[in-house]
């Protein structure tokens, strides 16, 4: 039994939009709804020294110092950095059962935040953006489910560029009535062989890595969601888009600051609690796929 009330997990948060979500489950947590006591967020990065690094920074943030919001100044939350890497699998399985043995209690919530996104458009950067975005996250996520108490959540960090607008009638047809993961998996697999045939805007796709992994993720975040729901499960399980915010993935031209980039998945986590499970939100509201 660990000594903390709540217990969070944060991936891809050595920078962006991560680091920003940290920060902010900080400082909301105590005039959240979740708020109990004391209170563990795992700040996990590929990069040990990236993620310690990221961890001192914070330590010794402006505003977390002025709110008082971590244990050291007299505060709830305390962050403890985790290496974590959603592509290998070994790395996932090394977290889970860290978790596992220190809060047999269960742990509250995970955010997936970690994913990539790369220049150019050919199959091997489909290849890769599918495995890290789609696969290996929902991956993470079945394996972060056993671990959760029962009213536990995972955010699936998704995007607005999963919208299924650029899509044939027929593949958004698909994607709608999903009933599985694996219908979602058939559709991933489609896009990968049309585009390495060099067919895909004939197959009804997007040239668009990116945005086809982020379509991926928020329909299987939906199956996953309706599995356990039949199971009678009480975890929610969602997808959000933080929008166009200003960090390395959008090569420093968003709109958005990282802390207001923060601002879904953190309601989500601490406020947006017992909310309907398998929903996409942005800008703190559910918005339905089909009018992304």
């Amino acid at each position: 039994m660990s000594s903390y009330s709540r217990i969070g997990v944060v991936t891809g948060a050595n920078k962006g939009i991560g680091l920003a979500i940290v920060r902010q489950l900080a400082l909301q947590y105590p005039k959240s709804p979740l708020n109990t006591g004391p209170f563990l967020i795992y700040l996990t990065a590929r990069d040990q020294g990236r993620g310690e690094a990221a961890l001192r920074s914070l330590e010794q943030d402006a505003q977390l110092k002025k709110a008082k919001a971590l244990k050291a100044d007299g505060g709830l939350a305390e962050i403890k950095f985790h290496a974590f890497d959603v592509t290998d699998s070994a790395s996932v399985e090394r977290l889970a059962k860290h978790l596992k043995e220190k809060h047999d209690e269960g742990i509250d919530f995970v955010i997936n935040n970690a994913g990539i996104a790369m220049n150019g458009f050919d199959a091997d950067v489909v290849k890769t953006t599918l495995h890290c975005n789609y696969y290996n996250t929902l991956s993470a996520t079945r394996t972060f489910l056993p671990l959760l108490k029962p009213t536990g959540r995972i955010v699936n960090v998704a995007s607005t560029a999963g919208s299924l607008s650029k899509y044939s009638p027929a593949i958004r047809e698909r994607f709608l009535a999903a009933k599985s993961e694996a219908d979602i998996t058939s559709i991933m697999q489609e896009f990968q062989e049309s585009v390495t045939a060099g067919k895909e805007k004939e197959a009804g796709f997007p040239s668009a890595a990116y945005a086809v992994s982020k379509a991926g993720l928020i329909g299987g975040t939906r199956a996953i969601a309706t599995e356990l729901q039949e199971k009678g499960s009480g975890v929610l399980v969602d997808s959000c888009c933080p929008g166009y915010v200003n960090t390395d993935m959008t090569k420093g031209n968003g709109t958005k600051t990282p802390d207001a980039g923060a601002s879904t998945p953190v309601y989500l986590a601490l406020h947006e609690l017992g909310s309907k499970s398998g929903a996409f939100y942005r800008d703190e509201k559910e918005i339905e796929w089909q009018h992304l």
